[in-house]
């Protein structure tokens, strides 16, 4: 083989290792609105926050090279169907419905769904409280499911994204928005957010609101579903979610 063929035969075999790498990569989709304090780009464009951690340090566990990759949240799981992405790690919950469609790991943090409003108003997190009120939710979430669901007296006003329903709220165009307890008490402690409280977690529906937040993956990938299973465990088990969790909020957000 003269150097000229040994040259190609070389290239040939660093590019055919090289799609293989590239082939090896988990594009993990995150939502591409912002949603602090869990993922959100800083003034860099970099994406950064409580959820990106937990993903970094899931796949270092897992021993996956990932690749996040924002997608917008109300085509998300038609982008991991379609195989555009190949999870999803945005703070989707877990439920029934969405099971019909897709699979997930284990949860990997599991919090209540609460009521926000204005400081003014007397009112709780109860259907009959929020008769006659105007609720903001954001679409394609198991908050405008369960408000469609149970508040039925209400007027539903639906957002793209739950900083807009925010930004209502503050500007007060609607009375209440139902949102994760941890991103509202992250929204409650910002200037903006002053004017309102949590009034209260609403009633549990599990069929609705899921049994805690996992990692999205397509119907029958049970190898990086049980890869994502492990990096979850081992996180969980070394403490690294717990000093994640330390660094964003003051109690823990994950429960057997």
């Amino acid at each position: 083989m003269n150097f000229k063929t040994s040259l190609l035969a070389g290239l040939a075999a660093l590019a055919l290792s090289a799609g293989a790498a590239a082939a090896e990569e988990v594009k993990i989709g995150i939502a591409a609105e912002p949603y602090p304090p869990f993922a959100s780009p800083d003034s860099a464009g970099n994406w950064v926050g409580w959820e990106i951690e937990v993903i970094d340090a899931v796949c270092k566990a897992a021993a996956l090279d990932c690749v996040l990759t924002p997608v917008a949240w109300d085509g998300i799981i038609p982008s991991l169907t379609g195989k555009q992405i190949d999870a999803i790690m945005a703070s989707m919950s877990i439920t029934e419905e969405r099971m019909q469609t897709i699979d997930f790991s284990n949860a990997y943090y599991n919090t209540p769904a609460v009521i926000v409003a204005d400081k003014s108003l007397d009112i709780d997190a109860s259907p009959a409280s929020l008769a006659g009120k105007i609720i903001g939710v954001q679409a394609s979430t198991i908050h405008q499911a369960y408000a469609n669901a149970y508040f039925g007296d209400a007027e539903i006003r639906v957002y793209q994204t739950q900083d807009e329903a925010n930004q209502d709220l503050y500007a007060g165009r609607i009375d209440a928005t139902q949102a994760d307890s941890i991103a509202m008490a992250d929204f409650v402690a910002t200037d903006a957010g002053q004017c309102c409280e949590i009034k209260g977690n609403v009633a549990n529906d599990e069929a609705i609101l899921g049994k805690g937040v996992g990692a999205g993956v397509r119907k029958g990938d049970d190898a990086l579903r049980e890869a994502l299973n492990k990096g979850i465990a081992a996180i969980l088990a070394d403490g690294t979610h717990e000093a994640i969790t330390a660094r964003y909020f003051a109690a823990p957000i994950y429960s057997e």
